[in-house]
């Protein structure tokens, strides 16, 4: 793959919404960006995590058997959907709890991105040959990661007399039902 086609392939899959980018928005939102720029280092250790072992050893191995990653779906749409349910939680001490660095490092692990990058869009090499590839999506990723908690920043700025302050909460955790009922969806209709 030619340079730029890669890192717009990776830019456009980082940028769309996700389970980590929800997190790292609300982050935003919640303690503003400097407080939320160490889960950069969950974001990126999360898909390096994945993508390594993937591209560079597992890529066959997962050809020859879907069933593993039906199964990853699976573990990822219920990391999500709990991850949902604890955003959602009243106003009061939950609601106030920061992202953790964990959190954000977990459902990274889990976000079928990875996979999609990992399998499609990174060179099926040996890891001396992919070094400059994941060095490139290294930034790729830190830099896609500020912009959804300089985002999320904005959100906090918004007038809450309205709407109070678990507005943010209820947007990140309404989206990741959505994406946990995707996720499920997907991985169930390929067993059909």
């Amino acid at each position: 793959m030619q340079p730029l086609k890669f890192a717009l392939a990776i830019l456009l899959l980082l940028a769309t919404p996700g389970p980590t980018n929800t997190l790292l928005w609300l982050s935003g939102a919640a303690v503003g960006v400097r407080r939320s720029a160490p889960l950069l280092l969950g974001e990126l250790g999360g898909y390096l995590t994945v993508i390594v072992p993937v591209a560079a050893l597992a890529a066959p191995f997962m050809s020859a058997h879907p069933e593993i990653g039906l199964i990853v779906k699976l573990v990822a749409a219920c990391w999500v959907l709990f991850m949902a349910y604890a955003l959602w939680a009243p106003i009061g001490e939950a609601a106030v709890r920061p992202i953790t660095l964990g959190q954000v490092l977990i459902t990274t692990v889990l976000n079928p991105k990875g996979l999609i990058i990992a399998l499609a869009i990174m060179p099926q090499a040996g890891l001396v040959a992919m070094l400059p590839w994941l060095a490139a999506f290294a930034a790729l990723v830190v830099s896609a990661g500020s912009l959804w908690i300089i985002a999320g920043t904005f959100v906090a700025r918004l007038p809450r007399q309205p709407i109070g302050p678990r507005l943010p909460r209820r947007i990140a955790a309404a989206c990741l039902v959505v994406f946990s009922v995707g996720m499920a969806g997907s991985a169930l209709a390929s067993m059909l």
